[in-house]
């Protein structure tokens, strides 16, 4: 597509699911580089990104919780946490509130690891949105978050 010519190009939601899905696909190919060269299995760098995510939200990510998130059993889950800790990924620490508790944590060298490799990516990000204004992006936030919340209700719905 010629730069602009998205301004000409009718935005129907058939486009809208199309690039969604190449985002999609694009982004899933280059988390698997990752875990290709780090040894990490998918459903790995997908509960990596869970805790992370939770703990930049002061959320601390419990075992359970983990398993609730990534639709895993208990034995799948534990099959995932041991792997990331025998690379050195994370830790399991006993709440410091409820010592029956675990907690889930990453180590600074997985982050330092991770963002070296997805730095690139953000930057790269941050240069394609330089053009896009204060509406843009709400526009472009709400229509992630919507998608999002789709996503996951539907996921629902179907799941047996």
């Amino acid at each position: 597509m010629a730069a602009g010519s998205e301004e000409v190009e009718q935005v129907t939601d058939d486009l809208l699911v199309l690039l969604l899905r190449q985002l999609t696909v694009e982004s899933d190919r280059f988390a698997e580089m990752f875990g290709e060269s780090h040894g990490l299995h998918r459903t790995d760098l997908n509960a990596l990104a869970v805790i992370m995510d939770a703990a930049r939200m002061g959320d601390p990510m419990s075992p359970s919780r983990l398993a609730s998130a990534l639709h895993l059993s208990a034995s799948a889950t534990t099959a995932v946490l041991d792997r990331l800790e025998r690379a050195g990924h994370l830790y399991r620490d006993r709440s410091a509130t409820d010592r029956r508790k675990v907690e889930l944590r990453m180590h600074d060298q997985a982050r330092r690891i991770g963002a070296e490799f997805f730095q690139p990516l953000g930057e790269r990000y941050a240069e394609a949105w330089r053009d896009l204004g204060e509406d843009e992006r709400r526009a472009v936030a709400r229509f992630l978050r919507n998608s999002i919340a789709a996503t996951v209700e539907v996921r629902g719905r179907l799941a047996p």
